[in-house]
């Protein structure tokens, strides 16, 4: 039986999907670039159920300076969802978040944005 390259194709296509499966950013709050009022906490809506204790965010000043947080959490209704506390008001200014999340597949994700918090 011979099995034409597009038939292997779409086979593999039904594979393909479980095994590169990642936690993508989907949504986060702030909004990138969005200009807010002082935050009291960030959450990240991902597309894949996360890891909570090997998942989790950095947030620095533009300058560089690290901002305290608490530990991240998922959210009780949503293992997509990491919420992390923000330790103290955040001062006017812009902030970079970096963040890192491992899938329950066990695939690693990362990446950054920013917002700016205004008076």
């Amino acid at each position: 039986m011979k099995i034409s390259p597009s038939a292997l194709a779409l086979i593999g296509s039904f594979f393909s999907s479980a095994a590169f499966a990642h936690a993508h950013l989907l949504s986060q709050s702030p909004v990138v670039n969005d200009s807010v009022a002082a935050p009291s906490q960030l959450t990240l809506s991902f597309s894949e159920g996360l890891e909570a204790g090997l998942s989790g965010v950095l947030v620095k000043t533009s300058n560089g300076a690290p901002v305290r947080t608490g530990a991240a959490s998922l959210d009780p209704n949503s293992d997509k969802t990491l919420i992390v506390p923000l330790a103290g008001t955040l001062s006017p200014g812009e902030y970079i978040v970096e963040w890192h999340a491992l899938s329950k597949d066990g695939h690693m994700t990362n990446g950054t944005y920013q917002f700016r918090v205004v008076p």
